[in-house]
């Protein structure tokens, strides 16, 4: 019984190592620093100025309407003491239809520009993932990480330069 023990046991030892020697590639590990990417892209640059383009004038009319409101205001607190109680009651009505429709105003404002930032970044980072794994396949990495999620790496594993070429490119 102690025979058959020792000769499974110089098997298994045999054949993991074997199997260990068998496996000689190691992970190959690359960062991005997306955040890099972002701030210094100027394709991503240019996405946000056509946003800011796009909704500037919507933009210019809040102002414009949050302007007017706090001339009422001012108005409203500067002649207050002379108005009769009806001339009173109907500036402070004005003011407060002037503010529920600005801020009205402002919540679609908001609403539309959130959902065309979330639908320009969805493209932007389907597009940075093409490229990121289309350089990682090329330069046979097994893995790539967020560099802001990485304590350390060595400069060579860093492909944020190449991303950035090759984002900014397409």
């Amino acid at each position: 019984m102690k025979k058959v023990l020792a000769m499974v046991g110089a098997i298994l030892v045999i054949g993991g190592t074997s199997a260990y020697a068998a496996d000689t590639t190691k992970p190959s590990v690359a960062v991005v620093n997306v955040q890099q990417l972002f701030q210094q892209s100027p394709k991503i640059a240019d996405l946000n100025k056509q946003l800011q383009n796009k909704f500037k004038s919507r933009q210019d009319k809040l102002i414009a309407a949050q302007k007017t409101l706090q001339d009422e205001l001012d108005k409203f607190k500067k002649d207050s003491a002379t108005l009769s109680d009806k001339e009173k009651s109907a500036l402070q009505n004005k003011i407060s239809d002037d503010q529920a429709a600005l801020s009205k105003d402002a919540g679609v404002f908001q609403q539309d520009l959130s959902k065309e930032q979330n639908k320009i970044m969805k493209n932007v980072l389907a597009q940075l993932n093409d490229v990121i794994s289309s350089i990682a396949k090329k330069q046979g990495y097994t893995m790539v990480l967020d560099a802001q999620a990485v304590i350390f790496a060595g400069e060579g594993a860093d492909i944020t330069k190449q991303v950035s070429k090759e984002f900014d490119s397409k």
